[in-house]
This record gives structure tokens, C-alpha cells and sequence, in this order.
């Protein structure tokens, strides 16, 4: 059983910068995704294994960077010039394999999810 714990989460005003982390063992590709309050858990990034390969949700590219330290089992994710609409929950998501797949029963494994509250 992989356990995957998020932290990082927090409130900031718009244009302000965030960094998620997700503490996780194991040779996966991991993903982030966010649900908002009554909307679908949409994606936001994925890394393979090896960091080479990623991959980003139109809303997000420019904005955001997934990587990660295998040495330290940690993934992170980068969020700069946050805007209102990137309210939401963000969960960590790992996944065995090698595609990066953005739907989220592609992965197997999730975290508990931490909040992120952009301000206007």
C-alpha cells in the first residue's frame, strides 16, 4: 500500500506563488490533480519516474512546474501567478507504469488532498 501525504496548502493572494509537496516512496509516475467545490477532479501535471517526462494541463502550463527528488520521495509542484480560479483541493495521485495518463482512475494510488484558496 503506497501512502501518499500532501502538504503545502495554504491561502495567497492572487498573482502569489505557492509549492505543493507529496511524499511518496516508490518508482511511479505521479500526478497532481485539484477538484473545486462541485465541479470534477480535473488534471493539472504528471512526471514520469524518472523526472524527463512531463506533462501539464492547458489552464496550468506557463504557470505551474511539476517535479520532483526521488532521493528525498518527494514530488512537488510550483505554482506561480495563482488566480481565483485555481481554488480548489489538490490531491496527489501515483500511479505504476510509464504513460502519463490525465484521467483520474488512471492512478491507483491518492492522497488526502490539502487546500488551496486564491484571493482577489
Amino acid at each position: 500500500q503506497v501512502q501518499l501525504v500532501e502538504s503545502g496548502g495554504g491561502l495567497v493572494q492572487a498573482g502569489g506563488s505557492l509549492r505543493l509537496s507529496c511524499a511518496a516512496s516508490g518508482r511511479y509516475v505521479m500526478g497532481w490533480f485539484r477538484q473545486a467545490p462541485g465541479k470534477e477532479r480535473d488534471f493539472v501535471a504528471a512526471i514520469s519516474w524518472i523526472g524527463a517526462t512531463t506533462s501539464y494541463a492547458d489552464s496550468v502550463k506557463g504557470r505551474f512546474t511539476i517535479s520532483r527528488d526521488n532521493a528525498k520521495n518527494t514530488v512537488y509542484l510550483q505554482m506561480n501567478s495563482l488566480k481565483p480560479e485555481d481554488t480548489a483541493v489538490y490531491y496527489c495521485a501515483a500511479k505504476n507504469g510509464n504513460t502519463l495518463p490525465t484521467m483520474p482512475g488512471r492512478y491507483d494510488y491518492w492522497g488526502q488532498g490539502t487546500q488551496v484558496t486564491v484571493s482577489s
